[in-house]
């Protein structure tokens, strides 16, 4: 149905609001230092979200809560301001919803009659691009935005000062960006020098703590040892701080998922430390012998291999492992599709989404070099991809038995390596959660209300998002289909239907609506600017376009 969006202000501001856009981690070296990103976001500009309204009115929704609960509809959905004040049933399916109803003393109105509401999305792992990716941060920011990525966990975003204002200007809502939570690596923005002591860790949490960073990454190598890790990690959660860690072959021999586990750590990210922490004949993951990390090629095509050394899903071991991470409150941010090249590298290299919206920079960065991070298919082949299918079976197997103990689940994505584009790869995210074994309303509750609660439930404070309900602020996403049925309605790029009255194919789907604290951000306008920005940077560089897709 066609979506009307009506205003009870003039008609002239109505013209202005609907008026077309004007104009249209970083390279890592071993020790993952984030290099110097790309500036922050432009201000927002007249026309660029409107609102937040006095009163404003959803109407004729059908809701998916965030919760878990099946969907209910029609609705009225009342926002006052930035908060969720109201949710009115407007009828019963099948039948006319009445006219003229409560609340009419509104500033504005979304018809959205035979569409779908959620909670806004929540992404657990995200950096920003650096200047080797796209000229500034908005680049980043409107693709999450026009994908219904309302919140956003940088772990780390930028380098601490940036990020820190990029949060700042977020939560006053000055520039088009989803929230911000500013994670950091473990010593990084002070001037006390290299973190070489449990003490000195200890002094640069609290250090962060009142520096507006609300968490730590860990990646445990070179000076982070497990004592260091512990220590940080006791003292982050005295200072109401979350941790989170990707726990990489330089470290996982002496700190695996369990070990981690016993420390108190909140969340592990990618799937580094649990395989490790299963292993079934032996300590450590057998690596050829002329391995060396620092070669890219043998860093991601050796890793895989590990499906092969651990005990069996199902196994007494397997679920004592899961059994002793839900008893220390772990949460597992698998990111699944970061990796997902490894298995299918043509299926990435050929998205639909590569041509119009990878700038050129990103699409010379995604190229297999020896130096740009995670741009390692330079030697690739059927046989690495192939052990990744297996460890893929083994990866979806593990999170999801976990998911049905109890455990929790949140989803990140990790954008801006490996042909991941910001945006895009959040829909591909829910789709291998969907190929993992998740329900679609699972996948829901892990993308909205686990992620809110896993970012605050270290400050000692209930999510106030994640959730559509009275009293919340209003983060929502309005889309056009049911994405319960078919989730690749969320992707920008929408999906391929044969319209019948025409006998041909059509491109349909698609966010209609993005609303961040009731500011209502219009998702393809937020995807025509990326476009323009794509197109303006093709041109200024002289570049060749990311290949056309067949």
């Amino acid at each position: 149905m066609t979506m009307v969006f009506r205003t009870l202000a003039s008609i002239a501001a109505l013209a202005a609001v609907l008026a077309p856009p004007a104009a249209a981690q970083q390279r890592a070296a071993p020790a993952a230092e984030p290099a110097q990103v790309a500036r922050g976001a432009p201000a927002r500009v007249a026309g660029e979200g409107i609102g937040p309204f006095r009163r404003m009115v959803i109407r004729g929704a059908t809701l998916i809560d965030g919760t878990g609960a099946p969907p209910r509809g029609p609705v009225d959905i009342v926002i006052e301001g930035n908060r969720i004040a109201e949710i009115r049933q407007a009828g019963w399916p099948g039948l006319p919803e009445r006219s003229n109803r409560e609340p009419r003393d509104v500033d504005q109105e979304i018809d959205a009659t035979g569409m779908y509401v959620l909670p806004g999305f929540v992404d657990m792992h995200t950096h920003l691009p650096g200047p080797d990716k796209a000229p500034d941060a908005s680049y980043a920011y409107k693709l999450w935005l026009a994908h219904g990525v309302t919140t956003v966990r940088g772990v780390p975003l930028a380098a601490p000062a940036l990020a820190s204002a990029e949060k700042n200007r977020s939560a006053a809502n000055t520039i088009a960006a989803p929230r911000i939570f500013n994670y950091q690596t473990l010593g990084a923005g002070w001037s006390g020098g290299r973190i070489l002591t449990t003490e000195k860790a200890r002094e640069w949490v609290r250090w962060a703590a009142a520096n507006n960073i609300d968490g730590i990454k860990f990646f445990g190598w070179q000076d982070e040892t497990p004592e260091i890790i512990t220590a940080a990690i006791d003292e982050a959660h005295k200072n109401k701080m979350g941790t989170v860690a990707h726990l990489s072959q330089l470290g996982v021999a002496n700190f695996n998922g369990r070990i981690a586990g016993e420390a108190g750590l909140d969340t592990i990210t990618h799937f580094y430390g649990h395989m490790e922490s299963l292993l079934k004949d032996g300590t450590i993951q057998k690596f050829t012998p002329g391995y060396n990390f620092y070669n890219e090629l043998d860093r991601f095509g050796e890793v895989a291999n590990i499906w092969n050394e651990v005990y069996e899903p199902g196994s007494p071991q397997w679920m004592a492992y899961l059994e002793a991470q839900k008893a220390h409150h772990v949460t597992f941010d698998p990111t699944f599709n970061i990796y997902a090249a490894s298995r299918d590298l043509m299926r990435a290299r050929n998205a639909d989404w590569q041509a119009q919206y990878a700038t050129p920079q990103l699409w010379k960065y995604f190229q297999s070099t020896r130096d740009n991070h995670g741009s390692y298919f330079y030697d690739w082949n059927s046989e690495i991809e192939t052990s990744w299918k297996h460890f893929y079976g083994r990866f979806f197997t593990l999170v999801n038995d976990y998911k049905n103990m109890g455990g929790r689940v949140t989803v990140g994505t990790d954008s801006g390596f490996i042909y991941k584009v910001y945006g895009f790869a959040y829909v591909e995210e829910l789709e291998l959660f969907r190929e993992a074994g998740f329900t679609p309303l699972e996948i829901f509750r892990s993308a909205t209300m686990l992620g809110a609660r896993t970012l605050h439930e270290p400050k000692g404070v209930a999510e106030p998002m994640g959730v559509v309900r009275t009293g919340m602020l209003a983060d929502l996403v309005v889309v056009k289909e049911n994405p319960l049925q078919n989730l690749k309605t969320l992707y920008g790029t929408g999906f391929m239907r044969l319209n019948n009255a025409t006998n041909a194919q059509e491109k349909v789907g698609g966010v209609r609506y993005t609303i961040k604290d009731g500011i209502v951000y219009d998702a393809p306008r937020l995807l025509a600017d990326v476009a323009a920005m794509v197109a303006a940077e093709k041109q200024r560089l002289n570049a060749a376009p990311a290949p056309a897709q067949p």
